[in-house]
C-alpha cells in the first residue's frame, strides 16, 4: 500500500511540475561607460542564450539572433527621430514595460531595430535582429533590463 501511494505522489507531482512549467533565466550585470550597473535577463527556455560580453549576443541553438549594445541616454531620442524620419524605416511598435521606453522599427526590410531607454539612468540600448521581425519581438519579449541600485 505505500508503495501504491508514493507512485500516486511522485506521479501527481510529475503532473503538476509539467502543468506549472518551468523558466529558466540566466542574467549578467553590465557595468557600462554611462557610469550605471545595469542588469540583462534572458528566459532562456527553448535554447535560448546570451553572452557575457558587451555587446551582448543572443541566440537559439548556438545561432545568432540579435545584438545589443549600451548608448548614452540622450541618444534614445535621435534614434527614434531617425526611425520616424527615414524613407527606408517603418515604426513597428513603441511602448514602456518594466521600467523601459522603447521603439521597435523595421529599415529596409533587412533590420528589425530596438532602441530602449533603461528609466531612470543614463543608459539606452540598441538591439538589433536581422533575422526577421518575429525573431526580434521574441528576443526582445525575453528581455528584462534593470538598474542595480
Amino acid at each position: 500500500m505505500k508503495e501504491k501511494i508514493k507512485l500516486i505522489t511522485c506521479l501527481i507531482l510529475v503532473v503538476m511540475f509539467a502543468v506549472t512549467g518551468c523558466t529558466t533565466t540566466m542574467s549578467y550585470t553590465y557595468n557600462v561607460e554611462t557610469g550605471d550597473s545595469i542588469k540583462v535577463s534572458l528566459v532562456t527556455n527553448d535554447g535560448y542564450s546570451m553572452t557575457s560580453s558587451s555587446p551582448f549576443v543572443i541566440s537559439k541553438d548556438k545561432n545568432e539572433l540579435s545584438q545589443g549594445t549600451f548608448i548614452q541616454a540622450e541618444y534614445y531620442s535621435e534614434y527614434v527621430d531617425a526611425a520616424k524620419n527615414d524613407e527606408k524605416s517603418t515604426i513597428i511598435d513603441e511602448g514602456t514595460k518594466s521600467g523601459i521606453s522603447y521603439v521597435m522599427w523595421n529599415y529596409d526590410d533587412s533590420e528589425f531595430n530596438y532602441v530602449i531607454k533603461i528609466n531612470g539612468t543614463n543608459t539606452a540600448m540598441l538591439l538589433g535582429n536581422n533575422v526577421s521581425e518575429e525573431s526580434a519581438k521574441e528576443c526582445f519579449d525575453r528581455l528584462e533590463i534593470t538598474a542595480n541600485e
